[in-house]
């Protein structure tokens, strides 16, 4: 149970129940659960039990504190990872607390929802903590000291406490395999001044990105920043719905919707002159994407024929975009077809890219109204994916579920 948030208490058991049920029902890949702990050593040597009963031999478990890279998610397949802070983590652990702004909004604070943010954020902008793991570190540190042996071994991965500073764990450079965790804004701020830094540690390291503190309502992020710069595991809160969800479900619709995408090659690799990757840096355009939307069909069937407008049928355009490194986003729009379950738009859009490999083609459908647009489904399609011709693409609604019926007749060629 998170206590900040606004989501119901759910018993360990239930959740370790759900997730043996349905952890390898897409892919047999690693399930690795991160835990938030301010528990006694009574506790931790409960939930250490717990796990372990639940799990069993999928469970893997780890004698050694450190560990020179991390293992493969292929040399983990069908396995359960538990990764958080080791125990005397919190007793070298210190809170600082921050004010924020205080501002809460909702995602959906109209038919387009709230667009998502790019990476023009302030430089001086004041980091906030967040309800994750650099929350409450003060809370419970004289509970940590007597941690039971089982509960130690149970953490596969474990996260660490950076000291020092940004600056200075960045430039880490020893024999051992970190994983760290920053809110977003950290992230945000870090990116402004530290970037090919952030790229090249995370390139043994790993890197988690999670929603701060001040997110209430469950809303998200924007992805990408974190993704662009080579963070492998980038949370969001799952209990509500918006563009960020759509980004996610768009990027793990590749390879083959297992939940794992393997980062480009220029994420990975160190140049000639020693040089990473530089999400801001200016590229020359690799490929363009040329997009027909032709028209669209289904909403008949899937809507009530008084669901867009009381009195006559609904008047559907349709908005195209790309989510990616800052000089590809872009986003454009169809012109509006009045009165037409299936309207015929026969309209082309031209989208050059530098780096297509971090690309999503993002699309949604809306009815124009004169209070407000009124939402009629929603896509998001990794472009390295992308197969040119002519496709059928099924729209889905506001939780990522995909429409009956619903779909769009759309053409895509690169040049």
């Amino acid at each position: 149970m998170e206590g900040r948030t606004l989501t119901s208490p759910v018993t360990l058991v239930k959740c370790l129940t759900a997730i043996k049920e349905h952890a390898f029902v897409a892919s047999e890949y690693p399930v690795i659960i991160t835990l938030e702990d301010h528990l006694t050593p009574e506790l931790q040597a409960k939930v250490a039990e717990k796990i372990s009963r639940t799990f069993g031999d999928i469970l893997v478990c780890s004698t050694s504190d450190t560990m020179e890279e991390f293992p493969s998610p292929e040399s983990l397949k069908k396995r359960v990872v538990v990764s958080t802070k080791h125990p005397k983590e919190y007793l070298e652990a210190k809170c600082s607390k921050v004010e924020d702004d205080g501002s809460v909004k909702s995602t959906e604070e109209s038919a387009w929802g709230q667009e998502i943010s790019d990476m023009d954020v302030k430089q001086n902008k004041i980091c906030g903590e967040s309800q994750e793991e650099d929350d409450h570190e003060d809370e419970n540190h004289s509970l940590q000291q007597n941690s039971p042996t089982e509960y130690k071994e149970m953490i596969a991965i474990r996260a660490e406490k950076m000291k020092g500073g940004i600056k200075v764990w960045l430039r880490v450079n020893s024999q051992k395999a970190h994983r760290v965790s920053l809110n977003e804004e950290k992230l945000e701020a870090a990116v402004l001044t530290h970037a090919t830094e952030i790229v090249r540690f995370n390139q043994m390291n790993l890197m988690r990105v999670y929603p701060k503190a001040m997110r209430i309502d469950s809303s998200n992020y924007n992805p990408i920043i974190g993704w662009m710069h080579g963070a492998q595991m980038v949370a969001f809160n799952m209990q509500g719905h918006g563009r960020s969800l759509w980004l996610m479900q768009g990027m793990f619709r590749a390879n083959g919707g297992c939940g794992y995408v393997k980062k480009p090659d220029f994420l990975l690799k160190i140049g000639p002159n020693n040089e990473v990757f530089d999400p801001r840096k200016s590229l020359p355009v690799k490929k363009t994407l040329k997009v027909r939307v032709f028209m669209g069909e289904g909403w008949s069937l899937d809507f009530h024929r008084t669901h867009f407008d009381l009195f006559s049928p609904p008047d559907f355009y349709v908005k195209i975009g790309i989510n990616g490194v800052p000089s590809d986003s872009t986003k454009k729009k169809t012109k509006t077809i009045d009165n037409n379950w299936a309207p015929v738009w026969n309209e082309e859009f031209e989208f050059p890219l530098t780096v297509p490999e971090l690309a999503l083609l993002r699309i949604e459908v809306h009815e124009s109204d004169t209070d407000k647009d009124d939402f009629g489904g929603q896509t998001c399609l990794p472009v390295s994916e992308l197969k040119p011709g002519i496709r059928a693409v099924p729209l889905h609604d506001e939780k990522g579920d995909k429409y009956r019926s619903v779909r769009l007749l759309m053409r895509f060629d690169f040049v």
